[in-house]
């Protein structure tokens, strides 16, 4: 908490300045002739000896007389209990604030101290302010931080882990800042091959946030589409006060970190620093220069790793040719001259020859005796003797099959003729030749009795040959 009034120690006696020893000379002596000053440059150095021997002052109290002109720039007094000191804010700095104080506020400032020149007021140039307590900075930090930790923005489990070794490093920081320089130095001194690709953006003032997430997508998008092939991003800036580092408490900015494929690592401000994007990002580095330190190998102890690995790669090179050596000459000692080895392969040859051809020669003795064996048992079961008596047997069957057929197909035959007769002399058709008809109403009905039908209804005449459509013009 910063106290009412903080101011840095004047060195000496504030009017020990020349402005002031020339106004203390008595004017008209005749050894100091007296030094004649205009108002303007009375005001001017006045206000060029406050600013001079003031540092930044912060201040707590009440506004009155506030004013907002169309200019955009603030005017108001700032006042206690007993006295009360006029105060300017300008557009470019009021701007970046995320409220509007009105008269009666408590609020505390960031000041230098000043004069205005126009009318010799003192006056106070404010660079921030907020109001008392715990700040709306502060508050909208905490307010933000709790929203996404609820959301598992900060969840361990969501975090990348950073690759084993970085070959292309993408830097979203300001071209101009300590923090680019800062890791250029540090990965200059460490290990130079890795290749560093900056993003430019700005890290503060109005906008910043938004450049600084729309850089995180870019490198995504980049690395995407193949463009560029980044293994890490390094998102931070120097140190600064609260309002300096707010690009990266933005809610944008912690998005964009959350959404992006690349591992992100924060390096924001200096240690003490704490920031949404520190929170977010995959690995939080404490400064610009530990970010790079955490990224890159150091070359020197690259080399002692090398130089042991190639003390052990020459101890085990040499133990390997000592073994071949000695195998080697074992090797030697049985190896047997090329003669000998085929005068023996082609005696070994020869013999193997000749028992293959005895071995065929057994087995087909043994195959001849078995072919003749089970010949002489095929015969003994031959079904040939069995096979001519079924031919006869299936002969004679076949003639009495014969004459059964046709003695049935005869007497089938007169049946049919017999009963042909009998159902001609039964059809209807019969009838009909003779000149009588079937009379059937319009569903197809036989008619039998005239009481079912009526005067006009009609009726259809089936006769020998055709039919004849009728209508009933009388009944009986």
């Amino acid at each position: 908490m910063y106290s009412a009034v903080e101011y840095s120690t004047l060195p000496g006696p504030v009017f020990g300045h020349n402005l002031a020893c020339n106004c203390m000379r008595t004017p008209g002596t005749p050894d100091t002739p007296p030094v004649l000053l205009t108002v303007s440059q009375l005001n001017r150095q006045a206000k060029s000896l406050l600013e001079s021997h003031f540092d930044f002052v912060w201040l707590e109290g009440e506004i009155s007389n506030f004013a907002a002109p169309s200019s955009g720039h603030w005017y108001f007094s700032l006042k206690d209990g007993s006295a009360q000191v006029r105060c300017a804010m300008f557009r470019n700095r009021n701007q970046r604030l995320k409220f509007t104080p009105q008269n009666g506020d408590a609020i505390r400032l960031r000041c230098r101290v000043s004069l205005y020149e126009g009318r010799g007021e003192f006056q106070l140039i404010v660079e921030y302010l907020e109001p008392a307590g715990a700040g709306a900075l502060q508050a909208a930090f905490e307010k933000l931080k709790a929203r996404l930790l609820a959301e598992g923005l900060f969840d361990p489990a969501r975090k990348q882990p950073l690759p084993a070794s970085v070959a292309h490093l993408g830097i979203i920081t300001s071209p101009t800042g300590a923090a680019i320089h800062d890791i250029l130095t540090v990965l200059r001194r460490r290990c130079p091959s890795i290749a560093v690709s900056l993003l430019p953006v700005a890290v503060q003032g109005e906008g910043a946030a938004a450049q600084i997430a729309a850089a995180i997508e870019r490198a995504n998008r980049w690395q995407t589409e193949g463009r560029i092939q980044l293994d890490v991003l390094v998102v931070g800036r120097g140190g600064g006060s609260l309002e300096d580092l707010w690009a990266f408490n933005e809610e944008i900015v912690a998005r964009a970190i959350a959404a992006s494929a690349l591992p992100v690592v924060s390096a924001v401000g200096h240690e003490v620093d704490f920031s949404i994007a520190d929170l977010v990002a995959d690995v939080r580095a404490a400064t610009p220069s530990a970010a790079a330190e955490l990224l890159s190998p150091d070359q020197r102890e690259w080399q002692q790793r090398l130089q042991i690995a190639e003390t052990n790669l020459l101890r085990l090179v040499r133990r390997k040719l000592a073994d071949a050596t000695l195998k080697l000459t074992h090797l030697r000692q049985r190896l047997k001259h090329p003669g000998a080895q085929l005068r023996e392969q082609a005696q070994r040859l020869d013999d193997l020859e000749q028992r293959l051809l005895l071995a065929q020669k057994n087995l087909l003795m043994r195959q001849r005796s078995a072919l003749a064996l089970l010949d002489s048992r095929l015969m003994s079961h031959s079904p040939l003797p069995r096979l001519q008596q079924l031919q006869r047997d299936s002969a004679q069957w076949h003639h009495r099959l014969e004459a059964a057929m046709r003695q049935q197909l005869q007497a089938k035959g007169h049946r049919l003729s017999h009963l042909a007769q009998m159902l001609d002399s039964l059809s209807p058709l019969g009838t009909l030749q003779r000149g009588y008809a079937i009379v059937s109403d319009s569903q197809g009905n036989v008619l039998r009795d005239a009481s079912v039908v009526s005067v006009g209804d009609e009726v259809e005449a089936r006769l020998a040959t055709g039919t004849l459509g009728l209508v009933v013009k009388r009944t009986q």
